[in-house]
């Protein structure tokens, strides 16, 4: 069972986060919790964006939706979202937003990057990529990674147009391999919420305008699939000296809520089956740690 609280209203203005990697970042005094005072839960809240596919919307399409339902089967209570565009100040006006008087309004998001410090973040349930995305049938298909990609011909090289977010680790890396002219930049935050990160794969590329796109993986994947003519090729790229690609991701929990996260960590692992199962059928690129930043 779903039931879903309305939207938050927008407690500032802020520019939407579109790449789904990169969470809002804002400071704000850690409120611990005392697991002996916290009432029984009678719902597993979510905190989540509500058009950032695939990841969540309002429908509760997206692969972090799934895995909440999944977690609320197994804790035997409904799920419940708390909608709020993931634009800066999002853990702010989510996970730790609390009028004097009322409750948090939810309790989990459920895609953080490990390392990230706004949050207390769990253990990873997964590891995806950046990853390269371009159309069959147009000079590139013997191309099954980046070093086939980079020992192309380099006037078709010089050619081709490169869709990429910036201040994003694909700008980088068309920077480290001297393509940087040739990348065509979108805004990685926008005013808009109607916007998604997908545009790129699923009408840009789709449409012809871009040649080829370097996205966060699980972007990559599930845009690519949607698209049906031209059928498009996933590449994930592994990172490099200087340019990190691949990120392991966890879900977030208040700090000082130590029980909880604990409940937490122990679903992502007794389900991780069905997590597994989950992130594939949405194509996501699922990496281990040889695709991370070489050591030698």
């Amino acid at each position: 069972m779903t039931t879903r609280q309305p939207a938050a209203k927008p407690l500032s203005i802020g520019a939407r986060l579109r790449a789904g990697l990169l969470g809002a970042a804002c400071c704000c005094a850690l409120v611990p919790a005392l697991a002996q005072e916290t009432p029984p839960r009678k719902a597993l809240r979510v905190c989540q964006d509500p058009n950032n596919m695939p990841f969540s919307n309002t429908k509760a399409e997206g692969i972090e939706n799934r895995i909440a339902e999944v977690f609320g089967k197994a804790l035997g209570l409904p799920v419940t979202y708390y909608s709020f565009p993931q634009r800066l100040a999002f853990f702010r006006n989510t996970l730790r937003f609390k009028l004097p008087g009322q409750d948090y309004p939810c309790d989990i998001v459920m895609g953080v990057p490990v390392g990230l410090d706004e949050v207390s973040v769990t253990k990873p349930y997964y590891r995806s990529t950046y990853a390269l995305v371009f159309p069959k049938g147009k000079g590139m298909d013997n191309v099954a990674s980046a070093e086939d990609f980079l020992k192309l011909d380099p006037a078709k090289l010089k050619s081709l147009r490169i869709g990429i977010y910036d201040r994003s680790p694909a700008s980088q890396w068309l920077n480290k391999h001297g393509l940087l002219e040739q990348g065509v930049p979108y805004k990685l935050m926008s005013a808009d919420p109607a916007q998604y990160p997908g545009e790129i794969v699923e009408k840009d590329l789709a449409e012809g305008k871009l040649d080829a796109v370097v996205v966060w993986g699980p972007i990559a994947g599930y845009f690519a699939r949607r698209v049906k003519n031209p059928a498009l090729v996933v590449v994930p790229l592994k990172s490099e000296k200087g340019v990190r690609l691949d990120y392991q991701m966890a879900m977030g929990v208040r700090y000082g809520e130590r029980e909880w996260k604990q409940q937490v960590e122990g679903l992502i692992e007794s389900k991780a089956p069905e997590i597994q199962a989950i992130l594939k059928e949405f194509g996501v690129p699922l990496v281990d740690a040889s695709f991370g930043v070489p050591t030698n």
